[in-house]
């Protein structure tokens, strides 16, 4: 089959409901013409081993859902120096049995005005410290034969403004201050701050910047990152080209960054508007068209009513995969609290949407942690007051609250509204480093179980797990930011630090933190790809356990099913559930004749698959 008929047979089969959405949102066929140009050339970029790769993962539309994929997310700086270093250590994220690497933003953007890569300059280009983008596609060769995929943010919302549009659109030239959302008097910007809530409220305090000239830009994020104008077709056919040309070097999963802010509206919040999921499903097409191995991911930092519309529906689905981001906070809520009702409850939640949904799950990530909870359960439940609740959740975290042994420092406190978010690693906030400042034994052994059973937790959950750089061998907090004046404003840096590859050379000592992380991760990792309790489309619900401190997960498939019980508390704990039989625990190899009433280490859990 020719190269033009599969692209005009994948085509066919969208082009109806492409150019409806298309023109239906922008009214303007001569612009969707080029738009299906645009896609054309793109085809016809496409090498053959990424057209091979297409042709068998559209013969196996479920090939992500499988339980053997594990993520790794990391800098490519703080990793390895650069995109030649990153594919120099692929043996040592295949030992940590890694098969899908999310590469933090690479693309070139301002030094000291790039929000950690967020504010892109140029989409086409890798920032020079990190190699070329022959460099990137080497790297992406290179992982392809490893058999692992390769994701990149896809940073949709804005651009630098040292792009070559903003540099165009601040001169006046024709065609390029439509890109952006450009004001000559704050008439209408202070209608819009009216209805748009603040991102950062205290470090970038409203949406919009004043430039040296008078002229009024829309700046959601920080006044160097300019809001684009996605209502202007020449932007959406621009970033759709940028989108496929990384596409075509080799990306497979696209992380579609801030997706829900991309379209903006006088009078509304301008988040989540039914545009942006216009938006969302002609890119899908696009991918399904051009490049149908690729994956887009819907970075979608919102609870789980507002985050599931980010999937479509099955007869039109938008984004592959979303980040489990609730989930992730209320499990920390839990870790400082020691009650896991509402970490139950959130699994019940998340448990009754549809199997199709597919989320990422983590403990941590490049960002901070923010305490969206469900506050009025909250109140109702426990007589938490959401600020109250807030004060208390960053006090435990960062150390403050008596006898905690988290290590964190807060970002964009502001304490008005006694909100804050929370930045620190896995192992310094779990205490390992806390543990380490007081050399206690039995406090470090305590800190080690409760990250490894964090751990065991993110894995039991369906979805991708995907591991943060460094939280295999128990990467401590750098400090070291506060000495850089280009950093030392922005606490996250605290968990971005460089990879301590001394921590690594520990991995096989199972005497050391470092080895017992490492090793009993990688047989949590072993154990969840070899049973099939784990797979995707498994019957999964949460039970009481007869314990306010132990969370009860049940997994069946095919008549298999597995209990996974975690102990948020530092102290034993008998727990369980109704259930006849004997069972095994997978972890350990111990054999139990019920499972009602097991006895559970301090921050301890137990994977129990019936006999």
């Amino acid at each position: 089959m020719s190269k033009s008929t599969v692209f005009d047979r994948r085509l066919e089969r969208h082009y109806d409901e492409l150019k409806w959405l298309y023109c239906e949102l922008y009214r303007d066929e001569a612009a969707f013409e080029k738009f299906l140009d645009m896609l054309r050339r793109c085809w016809n970029d496409r090498k053959r081993p990424l057209r091979e790769q297409d042709k068998k993962r559209e013969a196996n539309p479920a090939w992500y859902r499988c339980r053997e994929l594990l993520g790794m997310m990391l800098y490519v700086d703080a990793f390895a120096g650069d995109l030649n270093g990153v594919k120099g250590k692929l043996d040592y994220l295949r030992e940590c049995g890694v098969n899908y690497l999310h590469l933090m933003p690479l693309l070139a953007s301002p030094k000291g005005r790039s929000d950690g890569g967020y504010a892109v300059s140029d989409f086409r280009t890798v920032q020079p410290g990190l190699g070329t983008m022959e460099d990137l596609e080497a790297l992406g060769d290179a992982c392809r034969k490893a058999g692992i995929s390769l994701c990149l943010d896809f940073v949709m919302n804005h651009t630098s403004e040292d792009h070559d549009w903003a540099r165009r659109a601040r001169a006046g030239e024709g065609g390029f201050r439509e890109r952006y959302f450009f004001y000559d008097s704050w008439d209408i910007p202070r209608e819009f701050e009216k209805t748009v809530p603040q991102v950062f409220p205290t470090t970038a305090p409203g949406s919009f910047t004043q430039l040296e000239d008078g002229q009024i830009v829309m700046t959601n994020f920080y006044p160097y990152q300019w809001d684009l104008n996605y209502a202007n077709p020449a932007v959406f056919n621009d970033m759709t080209e940028n989108l496929l040309y990384l596409a075509n070097r080799g990306i497979d999963v696209i992380r579609l960054d801030a997706i829900p802010y991309i379209w903006k509206e006088l009078g509304t919040d301008c988040r989540n508007l039914p545009q942006v999921h216009t938006l969302a499903r002609m890119l899908r097409m696009v991918c399904e068209v051009v490049c149908p191995s690729v994956l887009l991911l819907g970075e979608v930092v919102m609870e789980p009513a507002k985050v599931a519309p980010y999937f479509g529906t099955p007869d039109k689905p938008e984004c592959h995969m979303l980040y489990n981001v609730t989930t992730m906070a209320t499990t920390w809520h839990t870790v400082a609290t020691g009650d896991v009702a509402l970490l139950r409850r959130q699994m019940e939640a998340v448990c009754a949407l549809p199997k199709d949904f597919l989320f990422l799950n983590y403990l941590r990530c490049h960002d901070d942690i923010g305490w969206g909870l469900d506050y009025p359960w909250l109140r109702e439940h426990a007589g938490a007051d959401e600020v109250a609740h807030k004060r208390y959740l960053n006090d435990y975290f960062t150390g403050k609250w008596p006898d905690s042994p988290s290590r964190g420092e807060l970002y964009n406190d502001d304490p008005r509204l006694g909100d804050a978010r929370l930045c620190g690693t896995t192992a310094s906030l779990c205490g390992i480093e806390a543990a380490g400042e007081g050399n206690n034994s039995l406090t470090l052994e305590g800190a080690v179980a409760r990250d490894l059973t964090l751990h065991a937790w993110m894995l039991s959950q369906s979805g991708i797990p995907v591991i943060y750089s460094g939280d295999e061998v128990g990467r401590l907090n750098d400090y070291t930011y506060h000495d850089d004046p280009d950093k030392r404003e922005d606490s996250r840096y605290i968990h971005r630090g460089r990879f301590q590859w001394d921590l690594a050379e520990r991995r096989e000592d199972s005497d050391a933190y470092q080895g017992k992380l490492f090793q009993g991760l990688r047989r949590l990792e072993t154990l969840r790809a070899g049973e099939a309790c784990f797979d995707a489309d498994a019957d999964v619900w949460a039970e009481d356990s007869g314990d306010s401190h132990v969370l009860a997960l049940c997994r069946r498939k095919d008549g298999r099913e597995l209990v996974c019980l975690f102990n948020f508390s530092d102290s034993f704990a008998h727990a369980g559930v109704e259930r006849e039989g004997s069972y095994t625990e997978l972890m350990y190899g111990n054999r139990l004749e019920q499972i009602r009433d097991v006895e559970l280490w301090p921050n301890g859990f137990a994977w129990l698959l019936k006999d």
